[in-house]
């Protein structure tokens, strides 16, 4: 069977999938080293954890502006060519920074430049691969749940080499060359979307899609919204997760690296136990994907996200050493681990293919939009009441929030995997393709998956 190209479309392979894989494997691992080489290099030259938090708060807003408007550009330029060019984009902003550092020309206001671009590039591209996880898993002949799965395994199990390599490499050549190692991933990542997706239907411009008009992008958006009001349970999903997320972005890009500079002895203990939460969340990605369908979906996401979140600052803020966190963060990462192919599987199932890349944008736009006050908040709030305070403040309200699922009644639909018929009442009345876009997913890992 030919598509409108002439290219055969029942031929089975593993390529495409595989490719994509080793690029998030590659650029994945080049993001911890950024989330962890920022804030250090921050701390380093200016001492400053309020300064820390304006530098997350420059790098995530984009971040939420771009998913917020990036769907329809997505489908018309084309999956391939906006990963392509968001990860060359974010190989020049990250490389930026130690060059202009090292010739003596970074101000602070251009280190908040750069990671404000990379932020704004970054979103387009991870969305543009991850809506691409139903049409690879068909080419492979696996299951969505499988390929969703092992999606979010590879990234965990990247985020924890690339913690534990960040930590010792800042120890050993400083944050600077960290950075320039990241550049180096995000060229790489490009290069294998490049030619591995190449010819692929699902990554090439949209043929039919109306001419681009504001008019047409209003409409649009429109649509998009609009179901998003009518999907209660991805409405849901959208407005806990931010909220996490935002808390998250606070414990990665301040609390976190604040904790280990003040009282665990340095960067390689901070890499350590980014590591050893990225080594749980890994361990709890694949124990889902064996197991995790036999049982109630809420249940498991709801007790996931309670161990996932508030324990680990309540440890932070009561212990002086790292051995105690780790064993608190291997257990939360493990917990973590099962949270986003919930979540992935649950937004598969219920957005039809023509809102794949706009849904997409908009949920991660939801998702996220807590994050740039996250690492803000999180900096002032250790300013004023110290790293022990601030801990404690994030904790309790992280758990309230991880609460939620067991309190409205819009989660009980998440054990149902039939469609919602909110789509039919759009118009849209043809059978839903699987896809969607990544909801959400949950930051409650190591690393915020800007590649």
């Amino acid at each position: 069977m030919n598509d409108d190209g002439g290219q055969r479309t029942d031929i089975r392979t593993r390529t495409p999938l595989a490719a994509v894989l080793a690029a998030n494997t590659i650029s994945t691992a080049g993001s911890s080293l950024t989330l962890i080489g920022v804030p250090w290099f921050v701390l380093e030259t200016t001492g400053s954890a309020g300064r820390a938090g304006v530098v997350a708060f420059c790098a995530t807003l984009p971040i939420v502006v771009a998913a917020l408007v990036g769907g329809p550009v997505i489908d018309r330029l084309g999956r391939r060519r906006v990963s392509v060019g968001s990860d060359l984009i974010c190989a020049f902003a990250v490389g930026a920074i130690p060059a202009l550092h090292f010739a003596g020309a970074l101000h602070f206001w251009l280190l908040c430049a750069l990671m404000a671009l990379e932020g704004l590039a970054a979103t387009p591209g991870r969305t543009a691969r991850y809506v691409l996880v139903p049409d690879l898993a068909e080419r492979a002949g696996t299951t969505l749940t499988r390929a969703a799965s092992l999606f979010d395994a590879v990234q965990r199990g990247a985020r924890m080499a690339g913690a534990a390599l960040a930590g010792l490499l800042i120890a050993l050549v400083g944050a600077e060359s960290v950075l320039l190692l990241d550049a180096a991933t995000f060229g790489t990542s490009a290069l294998l979307v490049a030619l591995g997706i190449r010819g692929l239907r699902a990554a090439e411009p949209v043929r039919d899609a109306a001419p681009v008009s504001l008019t047409t992008y209003r409409a649009e958006l429109r649509e998009t919204y609009a179901f998003l009001l009518r999907a209660r349970l991805l409405l849901a999903v959208s407005v806990m997760v931010m909220v996490t997320n935002g808390l998250d972005q606070g414990w990665n890009a301040v609390l976190l690296p604040v904790h280990a500079e003040r009282e665990l002895g340095g960067a390689t203990q901070l890499g350590l136990l980014t590591a050893s939460f990225g080594a749980g969340g890994l361990l709890g990605a694949l124990l889902y994907g064996a197991v995790g369908h036999r049982f109630p979906r809420r249940a498991v996401f709801t007790v996931a996200f309670v161990l996932a979140g508030a324990p680990r600052f309540v440890v932070a803020a009561l212990t002086g050493s790292a051995l105690p966190l780790a064993a608190t963060m291997a257990l939360g990462g493990l917990a973590g681990g099962m949270l986003n192919p919930i979540l992935t599987t649950v937004t598969y199932e219920r957005v039809p293919q023509e809102l794949r890349s706009r849904v997409s944008g908009a949920l991660t736009a939801g998702c996220e939009l807590a994050m740039p006050l996250g690492g803000l908040g999180a900096g002032l709030l250790v300013d004023a009441t110290g790293a022990r305070g601030a801990l404690l403040v994030v904790g309790a309200v992280y758990l309230a929030t991880t609460l939620s699922p067991l309190v409205f009644p819009a989660w009980r639909a998440m054990d149902a995997a039939e469609l919602p018929r909110q789509t039919e009442e759009l118009g849209h009345g043809t059978a839903p393709h699987r896809g969607a876009g990544n909801c959400a997913t949950s930051h409650t890992q190591p690393a915020a998956e800007s590649t």
